[in-house]
């Protein structure tokens, strides 16, 4: 049975809620609904700046002490808004939608730990908005061993199968953090995250520009890189592990690009994401034939000039070119969750998180 779910995303670049519809079975997509994006005030923005700040002291996943409670509140406030605008946009009524998929804001990432924390209020977010919300999609799978991320390659996968080319295909997500899958036919799904994606390289415009992201990768095209830190950056122990493997968005900020010129630090830290999704060739069972580029990293034209450079022969393009929703991918994956979540499909496989078995997840808050 297809159904119409809505999913919500808000990723570790802390920019804002994707939010994206689909009518899906949780196997394949029948069709793309409209997508939409409601951005976080500055002022929410410094405030889960201080929440990931002060997570790292977390001593368990469900405390919220002082600035983490008020965070929650802001980022379900956020998210029922951003449901509200987009119903209203689209003349979609509560009744319209089967299940809502609510990722919630990542705070804290520590699988070796057994913990992954991502706040939100689901119960007050569907009382809120009168539609069912799925939530917690991570925890039953970190909690069995797994590393709990990346989580959207199921969805991937159903929208690689949809193009009908030869394999292998990588479909690449340039976040906060970067992620691959690795798709090649029905059987081989593999996926991890591969090391940076635009968290490094955000801080930094953010710190030397005043500026949030560095537009269609203008600042890196002016720069030059250090190809030497780079080499440094590449030896830390993650990019030789094999894949599962999953990071926190904070686990690479001790690299630091002080020294150099603002133009210098984008380019060096825009080639490093480049280098690191590279770095994970050698390590998957066929060298891919085509790399499809989603997320914000999409849209840096110095980013996917960098990745050609990089990863050629093979293809490389934006997932926007082939149809793709590209900002709305992860919102959508969320929604696609939600419905394997309600039918009892898995979420995770062994060779995309490294849970030991094929594991379903979410918990369910009605309205």
């Amino acid at each position: 049975m297809m159904l119409t779910a809505i999913g919500l995303m808000s990723g570790t670049s802390l920019d804002g809620v994707d939010v994206a519809m689909i009518e899906t079975d949780g196997r394949k997509v029948r069709a793309f609904g409209p997508s939409g994006y409601r951005p976080y005030s500055e002022m929410e923005r410094r405030l889960l700046r201080q929440a990931l700040y002060e997570a790292v002291n977390l001593p368990q996943r469900d405390a919220r002490p002082g600035v983490l409670r008020d965070a929650e509140q802001a980022v379900t406030l956020a998210h029922a808004e951003a449901v509200a605008a987009f119903t209203a946009q689209h003349g979609i009524s509560a009744q319209d939608i089967d299940i809502v998929g609510f990722h919630g804001q990542t705070v804290l990432h520590r699988p070796e730990r057994r913990l992954t924390v991502q706040i939100g209020d689901a119960a007050a977010l569907a009382k809120a908005i009168h539609i069912p919300v799925m939530h917690d999609f991570r925890a039953a799978d970190v909690a069995a061993g797994g590393q709990g991320a990346p989580f959207v390659p199921v969805y991937h996968r159903a929208l690689a199968q949809s193009l009908e080319r030869e394999g292998p295909i990588v479909v690449v997500n340039i976040g906060g953090v970067s992620n691959i899958t690795y798709i090649d036919g029905t059987d081989t799904l593999i996926a991890c995250d591969t090391g940076p994606g635009n968290a490094l390289l955000d801080d930094h415009m953010y710190r030397a520009l005043n500026q949030r992201f560095d537009t269609a990768g203008q600042t890196a095209a002016q720069g030059k890189v250090d190809d030497a830190w780079i080499a440094r950056a590449l030896a830390m122990p993650f990019f030789a592990k094999p894949p599962p493997k999953s990071l926190d968005r904070n686990d690479f900020a001790a690299l630091k690009v002080d020294g150099m010129s603002p133009a210098d630090g984008a380019a060096t830290l825009t080639a490093f994401t480049a280098a690191s999704i590279a770095r994970i060739v050698p390590l998957l069972p066929k060298v891919p034939k085509s790399w499809i580029v989603a997320g914000g990293g999409a849209r840096n034209l110095t980013m996917l000039r960098m990745l050609r450079d990089r990863l050629q022969p093979a293809t490389v393009e934006a997932a926007d070119g082939l149809g793709w929703a590209s900002d709305a991918i992860e919102a959508q994956a969320f929604g696609f969750l939600a419905a394997r979540g309600l039918k009892g499909l898995p979420l995770s496989y062994p060779a995309t998180t490294g849970v030991p078995i094929p594991m379903t997840g979410g918990l369910m808050a009605r309205p």
